[in-house]
């Protein structure tokens, strides 16, 4: 049969790595701002002003210069741009870079086309811009890992679709029989991530010249589609396409083949199918229904056979080499991230036990565990892609071996520095908040004794930050002597015969696995069988069954001004410290009872779009927040929260008090809320939304000087009515109905009734 010529496409690979190492940096460097954060709470007043004059300021003057930030570096924000800058920018960019180079080479062809390659990296990049600029301007819909507003959403859909249609082509023309495992990876990746992003993301836009938007589920049912998503995310998008770059580049470097094929197909379908069903456990003692719960644990615990088979056919594939791994830089990233990868794989499922899930949820554990997986295995694994990529197309060496092992150094002390302290805290935690006297009162009931106690460890991880920041900083200076040294090679020739047809049916002999390995077509569809399994199961029910979320004839709809109250909450990435979700211990109920000693219901949130359940608690739950503390106490703790609560690390919000309220869209809000998903509003209510509006910012002055005669005083000098037009008013609005619907007293359900 005739050899063809033809040429593989690195200048598409080059164009990903780089933004790779740009937006690594970046990412990197919200990270380390956010752990700063969290000890040094007064970060944005020493950069741009503050009134306190036991703070350093860099800026001259008053607190004008924070306010006029307009909070665009507040924590929220910061912890937004960090995890979807690493998700998006970092791990992602460094999947399609590993993609677009081993895909053209494991297939013997050229990507199918050049324009779409280019279309997909900028349309990526774009969005990466766009997420900047929106989280930074505050417009999201605090959905974790799911932040961006519809138009992004969009726009990721588009991109994404761009990028598999350039990867199927590709393999429609490939010159090469069997589909070899890191594609089957890369498939499973991208028919998992396009169904999970569609419906995670449905949402209904206020309208459509604007970005603000509603999830199409509420309360318990976004709680189940967000986090099966948010599950899934880790295991889509950062774990089955790293996976497929750890079964391409770890072979390549230790110049081994695969340890075993047969693991590898158990390894595949076994985790694609596993996988999709566990994330009810990050619901453990929700308001979510009890079957889903026990689903979710039950399935994460099944994902250690798959998880830790990929595990050792990635390090047994080292079999004989590692006398190499003492002097390969690349092959010590790749076994520590494989390494990684095993230890977070067989913690997850520990944590979603019910057991230790009372114990781990919402503290730093959490933090830790993903970490070590971001850190050891994404982070691990795109540093050894991009050794082994940079002296091959820019056809040297590397500039210097010594300078890598630095960076592999530096960064093993990061993971250690960061995960370990992350670990003592969240056992620390966990086992304060559940302490009790002999009397039965809480041992630590200012829940800042709970947060002074891992200041420490706050500082360790901040350190462990350094270290790997400085680690990537080497490689970032370590690339660019390479590249100056080298030649960079844009098309590489290559020739290979062309793929006889042999039809499709199966030959005698013919291995079944092997068969479907050149069927790409069945392949995908039976990849999005096994995937989707799981997911009907799981999500279906709970979305078309009204019995899964009982009613709650007390809990009426948010008010106009409360709803433009967690709108601003949501804006603020408040979600990001706080949790909204009482589960049914003791210590919780007593902990955050406020004037209703309930756990959360899930009747309770079915107006909450989106939900707010939280995942970590950095500050106390809120839930039962209404008619705890005053107005006038929120309004302090907002302005500075160290004034009413000494050695708070919650960061200030003064442009809230600054700033008038904008509600041009509040009728709007309410009408998209009735029309669309039939929220109970009378046109009455939608009619004089102002004057209710109006009516119950006037009762929250009047509370707030009532009860703080120098707020009365100090606004006395000012226009009458000045207060009641700001934002503080309407968050202390939202924050003083939470959780006040329902009664201690009598708790009426649908099924009482």
């Amino acid at each position: 049969m005739e050899t063809q010529k033809f040429s593989y496409d690195n200048s598409i690979v080059r164009a990903f790595l780089y933004a790779t190492l740009v937006f690594g940096l970046i990412g990197f460097t919200f990270g380390l701002t956010a752990a700063l954060m969290l000890f040094y709470p007064e970060l944005p007043e020493f950069i741009f002003g503050t009134d306190d004059t036991t703070i350093k300021s860099l800026a001259s003057g008053n607190i004008q210069g924070l306010i006029n930030t307009h909070g665009a570096f507040g924590f929220g924000r910061i912890r937004m741009l960090h995890t979807n800058t690493v998700i998006f920018a970092f791990v992602c960019n460094i999947v399609y870079t590993g993609i677009y180079y081993s895909l053209q080479r494991l297939l013997k062809t050229r990507m199918y086309s050049d324009t779409l390659s280019w279309l997909h990296f900028w349309t990526w990049q774009f969005m990466i811009v766009a997420t900047f600029v929106t989280f930074f301007m505050g417009i999201n819909t605090s959905k974790e890992y799911a932040e961006h507003e519809w138009p992004i959403d969009i726009l990721i859909a588009f991109s994404w679709i761009i990028f598999g249609i350039n990867m199927f082509l590709t393999i429609s023309k490939r010159r090469v029989r069997h589909l070899y495992v890191a594609i089957w990876f890369y498939i499973g990746t991208w028919i998992a991530v396009a169904m999970l992003h569609i419906f995670n993301n449905l949402e209904v836009p206020l309208s459509f010249t604007g970005w603000k938007s509603y999830s199409a589920y509420a309360g318990v049912k976004d709680a189940i589609v967000q986090w099966w998503y948010g599950h899934n995310a880790v295991a889509f998008v950062l774990t089955t396409p790293v996976l497929g770059l750890m079964y391409y580049f770890l072979p390549k470097a230790a110049d081994r083949p695969v340890f075993s094929y047969k693991l590898s197909i158990i390894h595949f379908w076994s985790l694609i199918f596993v996988y999709i069903w566990a994330g009810p456990h990050h619901l453990q003692y929700t308001a979510l229904p009890a079957w889903a719960q026990a689903v979710g644990t039950g399935f994460s615990i099944m994902l250690i056979a798959p998880s830790w088979g990929g595990m050792l056919n990635g390090l047994l594939t080292l079999r004989g080499a590692w006398d190499k791994v003492r002097e390969n830089p690349i092959l010590k990233f790749f076994v520590v991230a494989v390494t990684c990868y095993g230890m977070a794989t067989f913690e997850g499922p520990l944590l979603a036990t019910k057991n230790i899930n009372k114990i781990g949820h919402f503290t730093d554990w959490v933090i830790g565990h993903v970490h070590l997986g971001a850190l050891g295995w994404n982070g691990f694994m795109a540093f050894g892609v991009i050794y082994y990529l940079v002296p091959i197309m820019w056809r040297t060496k590397i500039w210097s071996v010594k300078l890598a092992n630095w960076h592999f150094w530096l960064g093993t002390l990061g993971i250690i520095f960061y995960a370990v302290p992350m670990y003592i805290s969240g056992f620390t935690q966990g086992l304060m908040w559940k302490q009790f006297n002999p009397d039965g009162t809480l041992l630590w009931k200012n829940w800042l004794d709970t947060v002074t106690a891992i200041i420490p460890y706050f500082k360790m991880r901040f350190l462990g930050g350094l270290f790997y920041i400085s680690g990537s900083i080497l490689m970032i200076v370590n690339v660019i002597a390479t590249v100056r040294k080298g030649s960079f090679q844009k098309e590489v020739p290559a020739e290979a015969p062309a793929l006889a047809n042999i039809g499709n049916k199966r030959k005698e002999g013919e291995g079944t696995h092997l068969w479907l390995e050149r069927m790409p077509l069945l392949l995908g569809i039976l990849s999005f069988f096994t995937i989707s399994i799981g997911s009907s199961i799981e999500i279906i029910p709970t979305l078309s069954l009204k019995k899964s979320v009982p009613t709650i004839s007390a809990v009426k709809p948010y008010s106009p001004l409360e709803l433009e109250g967690r709108d601003l909450y949501i804006r603020e990435g408040c979600n990001a410290c706080h949790s909204q979700m009482i589960r049914p211990f003791r210590d919780e109920i007593t902990r955050f009872n406020g004037k209703n000693g309930q756990y959360s219901k899930a009747g309770e949130f079915v107006y909450d779009r989106p939900f707010l359940w939280g995942s970590k608690r950095t500050g106390p739950d809120l839930h039962r927040e209404g008619g705890k503390n005053p107005s006038s106490w929120h309004y302090k703790h907002m302005y500075n929260p160290r004034s009413t609560s000494a050695g708070s690390i919650m960061p200030r919000y003064p442009w809230l008090i600054a700033n008038n309220l904008d509600r041009s869209k509040m009728v709007d809000k309410m009408k998209l809320m009735k029309n669309t998903f039939d929220v109970p509003y009378s046109k009455a209510e939608i009619d004089s939304a102002n004057t209710w509006a109006d009516n119950q910012a006037t009762k929250i002055v009047k509370d707030i000087f009532s009860e703080a005669n120098d707020l009365k005083q100090a606004y006395s000098k000012r226009p009458q009515g000045e207060l009641e037009k700001k934002e503080i008013v309407a968050l202390i609005s939202y924050l003083q109905r939470l959780g006040t619907d329902i009664k201690t007293t009598e708790i009426k359900t649908a099924s009482t009734n």
